[in-house]
């Protein structure tokens, strides 16, 4: 509330708002200059604490906080005095202006000048002056005076004297103060009523004192009070400065997290830490021990301070404490405990500083260490075990494997005995009574417990009884156990003299099955087998077990698939006139694969040589390569040409790969490669053709070796790429070695490395085949081979020229009777007279076939071999075929007559037509049936009505 002048006692804050408004104090409203004023005087925002204060807010340590925190409590406390003193001024102040205004107003009121010139007829003349004198003479801010009705008498503002105060007038019966809003600002103003002679009230003096000024006689106290804080502030910075800088080299500037986890620290040291910790100073006296220390030296409360050499511990220990010698993990004895001591200095600096030592007991740790130790070498051993065991699927080197791992980690002899089918590949039979030792591996294991002899079953041997339960069997103490003493009394004497003195026997269990027992043995110098030991004898024995299963199944499937792969290559080869021939196949060890060779007869004293190797390995790669064996077989009846027979081989490689994805059959690819040779004895050539095989090698007589410039051509099964035949000659007592290449690769070597060293091994002349051959494997060992070895060796023959005669025949009927003539004296030479009549029906009836159905030129050719052969040739590539003639006919019978006579007979296609062959045996006798077929026999062919 506002008003512009004192307002007299009993007018409303309306009022003298009004009036306010009215007389105009908008001049007292805030002004730039005051604005300015307060901003200096704190209307700003209050300044930022200085650099020094942040960084004593900030400080971390114990001392620091300390310091920070007793100079805040001494400033509150200090600021709240000055504010209690300053407050307290301010209220003397104000009831000292009180009294001061309401002094002077009595005063004025009671004056008797005041009243008579109240009642006189101009009040304001002789009132004002009086006013403004005593304003100057009392010190106080301003007086006014009213009449009864509110009227102005004398006022601070001579422009409102005379003029009445707004709102209802209640002249004040006795003196009263107030604070109020005036024309000089806020104000503490005194009222007294003015009494006239009659005692009634004629009007009343106001007098009032400024708050300002009240404030500014409370602000003549404040520099005494300010500086007597201010000193009592900088002497208790100074005592607290003392007391911080102690604090702050006891706690060596520990923040207060720091001194809570130090203090934890301290108390898991002292309490809860399994480890004795002690703290010697310079002088050797005990400063700290904690609860482990006391019990492990067992030290009783309260030696803190006293000499180390006082506490009556063990002289070792106590001259270590008491010596300047550091330690690490030194065991002493003490109490019966064994301790390991640590010693190091407090200070590392400081030789003077003191030490620590820690203790700790060892006793039950090293017997904890040995259990551990031994456990942990058993998982070693388990490891290696797994890792080592099994490197080969061959049965009798698992079992040996599994005693090399046993010996001698876990026992000093390990014996291994399995059942006879095993060893085979075949489930044991259940019924055996007996097991062949198939390992022994120790000390004197060989003389003791020979490898080869057969174990029984029988009694009550820890054998049989571990087969029997399924379970490890434990004899600790051999010389208490009869059983096994019962069955070979001198052999067990024998065990027993030589120091063993327990086992373990452990059956070996695949899949349900028993396949054979491992017993361990330990003899003198080691501890007896204990209970705790079987359960890893067990484990050790499964883990071998698996292996010997899977060794027992690859060795029957290897089996198989040997006898099958066996029994489809050729077992022996034929006797040739033109070859000599010798030959090797190793089956690869990692498993049979699909090589295959083969030598094979042709018409004419020819032959056929093939080398193949199918893709894959096992029985369907052997499977494999019995149906293309006996493709090749069947082509070769047919007298093909070799690129001819591979493009029907190839057909029938891609339609067995189309029937296999047909019927969703997961046997792997089907593939091959094959290299096949014809020879001709007769004219010294070769003709050859490959498809994707590796190019067969050529041995002159004089030792000159060389590998054939053969196309290659794809492997079969691609389809769609043609196959080229290479005709060569090859002088007599060449050899032709052809191979897989199973005999040339190697991981270790490239190939052409290993085609170098076959050149060299072949590069010597005079060999037979066979000597040829164990050169070869000699240069080129298949050991650890990966896949199979196939080698094929042939040395050349030529027919002698004497054993060959040909004739050109031309196309005329008489032409017929000629050739009879000269054959008969060709046989005559050979001394083959009793075969003329057989030779000369046949060769009449290919003849007289030829000048009638084929063209020129038409030769004729014998060959006198093992077999006497008959050759016609002609130009036309049609082939006679052999029918049934009827009664009727006139022909028809002679091919008939041939089939009769000749052993064998045939066609073969020649790049000029065709050839028809026939082969006789030397002795003359037919060949269908060998009974003798007389000429009335031949007539009656014919009808009687056709001759």
């Amino acid at each position: 509330m506002t008003a512009d002048s004192p307002r007299p006692p009993g007018a409303s804050p309306r009022a003298s708002r009004g009036f306010a408004a009215r007389t105009g104090s908008a001049r007292h409203r805030s002004r730039p200059e005051d604005r300015r004023r307060d901003r200096r005087d704190g209307g700003s925002r209050p300044a930022r604490p200085s650099g020094r204060l942040r960084s004593l807010l900030r400080v971390r340590s114990v001392a620091g906080q300390v310091f920070v925190l007793q100079i805040l409590v001494v400033a509150l406390i200090i600021t709240a005095a000055l504010v209690t003193l300053v407050l307290q001024a301010r209220r003397n102040s104000t009831h000292e202006a009180e009294a001061r205004a309401r002094a002077v107003a009595t005063t004025f009121a009671y004056s008797p000048q005041t009243a008579t010139a109240m009642t006189g007829p101009d009040p304001s003349e002789v009132l004002q002056p009086i006013a403004e004198r005593i304003v100057r003479v009392t010190d106080v801010d301003l007086i006014a005076v009213y009449s009864p009705d509110g009227v102005r008498y004398a006022h601070p503002d001579p422009s409102r004297i005379g003029k009445a105060v707004v709102g209802p007038l209640r002249p004040p019966t006795t003196p009263e103060t107030q604070q109020i809003d005036t024309t000089k600002g806020r104000a503490v103003v005194s009222y007294v009523p003015v009494i006239g002679p009659d005692g009634a009230i004629v009007g009343s003096v106001g007098v009032g004192i400024t708050v300002h000024k009240v404030a500014g006689m409370a602000a003549e106290q404040l520099p005494v009070l300010l500086g007597t804080a201010g000193g009592a502030l900088v002497v208790c910075a100074g005592g607290t400065a003392l007391v911080s800088r102690r604090l702050l080299r006891q706690t060596h500037g520990l923040g207060p997290v720091e001194m809570t986890r130090m203090y934890d620290h301290h108390d898991a040291v002292l309490h809860a830490v399994r480890e004795g910790v002690l703290i010697v100073d310079a002088d050797g006296r005990l400063v700290l021990a904690n609860d482990e220390a006391r019990r492990l030296l067992e030290l009783p409360p309260g030696r803190e301070g006293q000499l180390v050499s006082d506490l009556g511990l063990e002289p070792d220990i106590a001259g270590l404490l008491a010596s300047d010698r550091m330690a690490t993990d030194e065991v002493h004895l003490t109490a019966d405990r064994l301790l390991a001591v640590n010693k190091r200095l407090t200070d590392s600096r400081d030789p003077r500083s003191g030490s620590v030592v820690t203790l700790r007991d060892t006793t039950e740790l090293r017997t904890l260490s040995g259990r551990a130790e031994v456990a942990r070498e058993r998982l070693t051993l388990l490891y290696d075990a797994g890792t080592r065991i099994g490197s080969a699927l061959d049965v009798g080197r698992t079992a040996r494997e599994l005693a090399e791992v046993a010996v001698p980690r876990f026992a000093d002899i390990a014996t291994v005995d399995l059942a006879e089918g095993v060893l085979r590949g075949q489930e044991p039979d259940a019924a055996a009574t007996g097991l062949r030792r198939e390992a022994a591996v120790g000390v004197d294991a060989d003389r003791l417990m020979p490898v080869g002899r057969t174990i029984r079953l029988a009694g009550d041997t820890p054998q049989a009884r571990c087969v029997e339960s399924g379970q490890a069997v434990l004899e600790a103490d051999l010389s208490a156990a009869q059983g096994w003493r019962a069955l070979d009394p001198e052999r067990a004497e024998r065990v027993l003299d030589h120091g063993i003195h327990s086992l373990i026997a452990v059956p070996l269990l695949a899949r349900g099955t028993v396949l054979g027992v491992v017993t361990f043995w330990r003899s003198r110098g080691t501890e007896p087998f204990d209970p705790e030991e079987a359960p890893f004898a067990e484990e050790l024995a499964t883990r071998a077990a698996v292996a010997l299963d899977n060794a027992r199944r690859y060795t029957r499937e290897h089996d198989l698939a040997v006898t099958l792969q066996r029994s489809l290559l050729p077992r022996d080869l034929p006797d040739l006139s033109a070859l000599e021939v010798a030959h090797r196949y190793l089956p690869a060890q990692s498993g049979v694969g699909g090589d295959w060779f083969d030598v094979i007869e042709l018409p004419g004293a020819r032959v056929a040589l093939v080398v193949g190797d199918v893709v894959g390995h096992g029985l369907h790669a052997a499977a494999t390569m019995g149906r293309l064996r006996t493709a090749v077989h069947n082509f070769a009846t047919l007298d093909l040409a070799p690129d001819e027979l591979l493009t029907h081989l190839d057909d029938l490689v891609a339609r067995l790969a189309r029937e296999q994805a047909a019927q969703d059959e997961d046997e792997g690819p089907i593939g091959a490669t094959c290299l096949y040779v014809v020879y001709d004895p007769a004219s010294g050539r070769c003709s050859a053709a490959r498809a994707g095989h590796m190019p067969p090698a050529l041995v002159r007589p004089d030792g000159t070796a060389e590998f054939l410039d053969l196309p290659a051509g794809p492997p079969l099964g691609l389809g769609g790429l043609p196959f080229e035949s290479v005709e060569f000659e090859v002088p007599a007592g060449s050899r032709l070695v052809l191979y897989t290449d199973g005999l040339v690769e190697d991981r270790t070597r490239d190939i052409d490395v290993g085609l170098e060293i076959l050149r060299g091994a072949l590069a010597r002349p005079g060999r037979s085949p066979e000597q040829t051959c164990e050169a070869v494997l000699e240069a080129l060992p298949p050991d650890r081979a990966d896949d199979d070895v196939a080698l094929l060796v042939a040395r050349t023959r030529v027919l002698d020229p004497g054993q060959v005669a040909g004739w050109d025949v031309p196309r005329e009927a008489a032409a017929v009777s000629r050739v009879r003539a000269d054959v008969t004296r060709q046989l005559a030479e050979w001394d083959l007279t009793h075969a003329g009549f057989t030779t000369e029906l046949i060769l009449s009836e290919l003849v007289t076939n030829a000048i009638r159905h084929g063209n020129v030129p038409i030769h004729v050719r014998l060959l006198r071999d093992r077999r006497l052969i008959c050759e016609v040739s002609d130009g036309s590539s049609t082939s006679p075929h052999l029918r049934q003639a009827a009664a009727t006919d006139e022909g028809g019978r002679g091919l008939f007559l041939v089939a009769r006579y000749a052993e064998r007979w045939g066609t073969r296609y020649t790049p000029t037509g065709k050839v028809i062959w026939t082969e006789q045996p030397l002795d003359g006798a037919q060949g269908d049936s060998g009974s003798s077929m007389s000429g009335d026999d031949v007539l009656d062919l014919w009808s009687d009505t056709t001759l």
